[in-house]
């Protein structure tokens, strides 16, 4: 049905590989063939008759492969492209493509007398099935709960990140090309392209992993592919627990917080797990609000009936059609929102989401990029002084301190772990200087044997938050009284 069957093969004779059928004179060429639900990419020549591999590289799990492995692949590789019908294969949905792939590569192996063992069969079937259908050498690397980073610097190195430690791996691409069609298939997948007159993208895979990729000329080095993973299994506050992230007391804390509808910002580095943070607080939102998320690329996961999800978009290749965070956010007022999420604050839509917290957008919530609360603030009255608004800077101040009620600080030790440091409150001005009071915070104590920071989280002391009234109102100021005692034992 999709090709040349076996028996047809074998009456002329097993073809070579670097064998290439010749179009007609005035043919079109091949339409692109659809992958992944109907995303539709080339093969281009390099894709199929790749130059010959080092001797020994290694394969996508990581285990290193003698160079007549991808010889023979190359071979039966080539072959494959001869017999399929991309056009009917195009039809299927993925299972059924694969299945379909699978049955031809058994019958080319048989009729060519490769000598291979069942295990490397197996491998050589997932191999090819993965580099037409999926994403190549990183199908295995997706496939690992435990990676939060994949980072491609081109065709020959590529780094992960595992327990907050980036390790490089012996995944190899077959070339640039390849590379650059796995680039393609993945942005694609969002209406958008990577090529030289757009040679920056930002996209997310089916399962909202964050993608970036920068194409060469810009890229000297090959195309680079950056993959912020997306958890399969979502954290909650009780697992942040187990692994010290946080203490009991302060768990307890943080889900009053997100109950009584305080407005948050949590803050942190790069890589401090900020919206992990941020998806763990969301779970303590009734079912019954309305809930608006704006981010540059989708990655909460919230579990509420009533969740509305929005998403900026870029600009096109003649700069038109761009929606901002800033758009985002102020389209939102207008959608009777009860809460607001940002995903990340960037820039002057962090004035609009101000305002929206203080005029009846209680529990709004929002990251930032800073290393400690008062830094935090910093950024804030930065960003709106980019902006361009023209306010006086007390003024703004009084704006942040109207508005915002606690700073969740999340940071990234050097051990790799993660800690949330502190839960400040946001409790008024003295003069021109917005005071804070901290709740819990996160002191390091030591080292263990292993090099892995000790520490503990321990209460300030405050026996009466700022947000105590609000509590009192929504029914948790005994809960809120328990936690922290608790914490001051």
């Amino acid at each position: 049905m999709f090709g040349k069957r076996a028996h047809e093969t074998a009456e002329r004779g097993p073809a070579k590989a670097t064998e290439r059928p010749r179009p007609a004179p005035g043919t079109p060429p091949a339409a692109p063939m659809p992958i992944g639900g109907g995303i539709g990419i080339e093969l281009p020549a390099a894709a199929v008759t790749a130059p010959p591999p080092p001797p020994v590289v290694a394969d996508a799990g990581g285990r290193d492969r003698p160079a007549s492995y991808f010889q023979t692949k190359a071979q039966v590789f080539s072959a494959l492209i001869d017999t399929i019908d991309l056009s009917q294969l195009a039809r299927l949905d993925n299972e059924s493509a694969r299945e379909e792939i699978r049955d031809i590569v058994n019958d080319i192996i048989a009729i060519k007398n490769f000598a291979m063992t069942i295990a490397e069969q197996e491998d050589l079937l997932a191999d090819i099935c993965n580099d037409i259908l999926g994403y190549g050498p990183l199908e295995p690397l997706l496939a690992r709960d435990d990676i939060a980073d994949i980072m491609v610097n081109g065709p020959n190195r590529t780094f992960i990140e595992v327990g907050g430690k980036v390790l490089e791996t012996n995944v190899r691409f077959r070339d640039n090309m390849q590379l650059l069609n796995i680039c393609q298939r993945i942005v694609s997948q969002v209406g958008r392209r990577v090529d030289e007159a757009s040679p920056i993208c930002d996209a997310r895979l089916p399962d909202g992993s964050r993608v970036n990729v920068i194409a060469p000329p810009l890229a000297i080095d090959g195309a680079t592919l950056t993959i912020r993973k997306f958890k399969k299994d979502k954290l909650t506050l009780d697992q942040l627990v187990r692994f010290g992230a946080i203490s009991p007391a302060g768990a307890q804390i943080l889900q009053i917080i997100g109950r009584v509808r305080c407005n948050v910002i949590i803050s942190g580095g790069t890589g401090s797990g900020k919206t992990t943070l941020l998806n763990c607080l969301t779970r303590y939102i009734d079912q019954d609000e309305r809930v608006i998320t704006c981010e540059d690329t989708a990655e909460l996961q919230l579990q509420q009936p009533h969740v509305v999800r929005l998403e900026t978009r870029p600009p096109n290749i003649e700069g038109e059609g761009e929606i901002t965070m800033r758009d985002l956010v102020k389209n939102c007022l207008r959608m009777r929102p009860e809460r607001i999420i940002v995903g990340e604050v960037r820039g002057p839509e962090v004035f609009d989401l101000l305002q929206a917290m203080n005029t009846g957008h209680d529990g709004s919530m929002g990251t930032i990029h800073a290393n400690s609360p008062r830094e935090c603030l910093n950024r804030v009255e930065s960003m709106i002084a980019m902006g361009g608004f023209s306010l006086p800077a007390r003024t703004v101040k009084e704006i942040i301190v109207g508005s915002v009620d606690v700073i969740v600080q999340a940071a990234r030790l050097r051990d790799g772990s993660r800690r949330i440091t502190h839960i400040t409150e946001v409790v008024g001005m003295e003069g021109d200087v917005i005071t804070t009071q901290d709740l819990f915070l996160y002191d390091i104590t030591g080292e263990d044997a292993n090099g892995r920071l000790v520490g503990r989280h321990r209460s300030t002391g405050v026996g009466r938050p700022a947000f105590w009234d609000r509590a009192r109102y929504y029914n948790e100021e005994q809960r809120l009284a328990q936690a922290l005692d608790s914490a001051a034992d």
